[in-house]
């Protein structure tokens, strides 16, 4: 088992963090989405497709490995988040998990929306650590050894931004969630991503990059959706996923 998927694992399967419902019929004390009690809900699961589109560019003199990422819903119901702000440009997130009746559940969350500033385009409010890009030393077998680097990018809409599984069950054709919102100024924002649709990220992005410079050979580069587990899915195995690059050319080579 790589690194990356044992770390994962473990996280899960050791952490019992409190996760108390908001709601008075809600109370889980770990993952309502892996409860028996709770096989009435439509929990919702994300996973990562694999690193596309790689270039190499220059940022503040550094030569960086772009890639694009793209952060899919495939669960029985959609991610959302609520976000209620504490502090000026941060906010704490409850999610919202529909039940199979009808109806949904709010559970408070530790995940933070924040509004994050991008340069030429302003502010948006996203969740901080959606997601991550990592870059792994790897083996001749093709075993991760070691997480060499690490994106700078934490933030991310969870918006329905492509229709790219319409067949899956509960799966809407036209989008629910829209854009980040742009007011620093709201006091609650919803973001999410409904069943069948994905939050896709391009490689050209603001900092959807990783620091490569002076590596040579061959790494994996590692895309992970939630990657410290702040927000609660059906399966929390199926996080993340890898394709291998050479350096310093910056090509998939598998």
């Amino acid at each position: 088992m790589h690194p990356v998927w044992f770390h994962r694992a473990a996280f899960v399967a050791a952490t019992a963090f409190v996760a108390l419902a908001l709601a008075p019929t809600a109370h889980a004390d770990v993952n309502p989405c892996v409860l028996a009690r709770f096989t009435a809900l439509r929990c919702p699961d994300l996973v990562m497709s694999q690193p596309s589109k790689t270039a190499l560019d220059t940022v503040y003199g550094r030569t960086v490995l772009r890639s694009t990422s793209s952060i899919n819903s495939v669960g029985a119901g959609p991610i959302e988040l609520v976000g209620h702000k504490y502090a000026p440009l941060l906010m704490h997130a409850r999610q919202r998990i529909y039940k199979v009746g009808g109806g949904s559940e709010l559970f408070r969350t530790p995940a933070i929306i924040r509004f994050k500033l991008i340069p030429g385009q302003g502010g948006y409010w996203k969740l901080r650590d959606a997601a991550r890009l990592e870059l792994w030393s790897v083996d001749a077998a093709g075993t991760q050894l070691k997480l060499v680097r690490t994106s700078p990018k934490q933030h991310y809409c969870l918006r329905d931004l492509k229709l790219t599984r319409p067949t899956l069950p509960r799966s809407p054709a036209a989008a629910v969630y829209p854009a980040c919102n742009q007011d620093p100024g709201k006091r609650t924002v919803t973001i999410g991503t409904s069943v069948g649709w994905s939050d896709i990220y391009p490689f050209g992005y603001y900092e959807q990059y990783i620091d490569v410079t002076g590596l040579s050979g061959r790494f994996a580069l590692v895309h992970i959706v939630d990657p410290e587990n702040v927000i609660f899915e059906s399966n929390e195995t199926n996080n993340a996923s890898r394709r291998f690059v050479e350096l310093p050319s910056g090509k998939i080579v598998r």
